[in-house]
This record gives structure tokens, C-alpha cells and sequence, in this order.
């Protein structure tokens, strides 16, 4: 189990603002790379080498060439300002853990939910969860370099409606998964603007008023 952190990246004593963010999706589909690839400390992970033990419970049609998997969360940090700090957890994808979950959905401001287009039935259950837990989410579709699907296809499959933003990316690409936070902050944004009926063009619905947003805009510290 990796828990060592960077100590470049050490949390600022100010930071007293955590903002959490929750990884989901079905088995294989990238979560733990993605929060490796986005996060400013090294990650926690708690991979496991699998083992013939497991062949019998865990279903590896498409990730036959997995070897290593999650068996309890990842975790992961981005400082957004002085105060604010972005916790990034990333779920088991495996049926048998599933009952983490709903203790790593409390006090989640948002989520995404990962798919393999070529798996899109393993992101049901993510959905589901989310929908009876009532948290916000947003659906991105790592590349695997499977058969291509139109928006509308993939919509349907997974039963989502208009207004849940859909996007592409690329789990290893850092800036790839940074716009799919943005794109979660964005939306967590409009969410919160049509609640407090916000009228457009407010300066409260500009990026620049929301830290998240602006903190994830802005270049990477090299």
C-alpha cells in the first residue's frame, strides 16, 4: 500500500476549506490512474496484486491483462488556494466492494463517473448510487480505444439525461482529467446558481468568483 506524499506539495497550515470529489465507475475503467494523473501529492492507493483467489468472484471480460486492483479507495489532493484544498477519492470498482461507497458518497460535493465505452454496462450501479444518494455528477468515457459511440448512443445506454454533462478523456493525460474536473466544477457551479436563482451574468456565476474553478484553469505548478 503506497502512502508516501511529496514533500514539495506539503498542505498549507492556512487550508481549513476541503472540497471532496468522488471517482466512481465499474471495474478497470481508470479510476485510480486518473487520480494519479491529477494530483499534486502522491497518491494513496491501496492496489493489490490479484490473485487466482479472485478469478471466481471478480468478472475480468475486457481487463483480462489487469493485474493489480484497488481493494479500498484512492486518494488524492489538489490545493486550490490558501484556504481550499480538493480531495479526490477514487472508489473499488469490484461488486465485492461496493459497500464502501456510501460512506466515501458522504459529504461529496460531486462526482464522475467513469466508463469504458466498451463496458458501458459496468457504470450502472455507479449511476444508480449517485442518483439515490442525490449527488451531482458528470459521465466521462476514458479512451480504450474501443468501437466509437455518438453522444446520443451512449446517453441512452446509460439512461442519463441531457442535463448531466458527457465528455471524452484520457485518464494518464494530466490535462486531459483536469478538464474533467472543471467540467464537474462547472456544472456543481450551475447547479448551485439555479438553486439560489441566480440571474445570469451575475458576478457570482463568473469563474473567477468560484476558487475551484479558477484554481483548476489555471497553468499546473511545475
Amino acid at each position: 500500500m503506497d502512502s508516501a506524499t511529496s514533500d514539495r506539495a506539503a498542505l498549507q497550515a492556512t487550508a481549513d476549506n476541503g472540497l471532496k470529489i468522488v471517482v466512481v465507475g465499474g471495474f478497470g475503467v481508470g479510476k485510480t490512474t486518473m487520480v494519479r494523473s491529477v494530483s499534486e501529492i502522491r497518491p494513496l492507493n491501496t492496489e493489490e496484486t490479484m490473485t487466482r483467489a479472485g478469478e471466481a468472484v471478480d468478472h475480468l471480460d475486457g481487463v483480462q491483462s489487469k493485474t493489480s486492483t484497488t481493494v479500498a479507495f484512492d486518494f488524492g489532493r489538489i490545493t486550490l488556494d490558501e484556504r481550499s484544498v480538493l480531495y479526490l477519492f477514487g472508489a473499488p470498482g469490484q461488486e465485492r466492494f461496493w459497500f464502501l461507497w456510501d460512506r466515501l458518497f458522504s459529504g461529496t460535493l460531486g462526482a464522475v463517473v467513469l466508463v469504458d465505452t466498451r463496458r458501458l454496462a459496468d457504470s450502472w450501479y455507479a449511476i444508480d448510487r449517485l442518483e439515490h444518494h442525490g449527488t451531482p455528477f458528470i459521465v466521462a468515457c476514458n479512451d480504450f480505444g474501443g468501437p466509437l459511440h455518438t453522444e446520443q448512443q451512449i446517453r441512452e445506454a446509460l439512461d442519463i439525461s441531457p442535463d448531466v454533462p458527457l465528455v471524452e478523456c484520457d485518464a494518464r493525460d494530466r490535462s486531459s482529467s483536469k478538464y474533467v474536473l472543471i467540467t464537474l466544477v462547472e456544472h456543481l457551479h450551475q447547479l448551485s446558481a439555479a438553486r439560489a436563482g441566480s440571474a445570469a451574468g451575475d458576478a457570482g456565476d463568473s469563474p473567477d468568483g468560484d476558487p475551484a474553478l479558477a484554481a483548476l484553469t489555471s497553468e499546473p505548478t511545475p
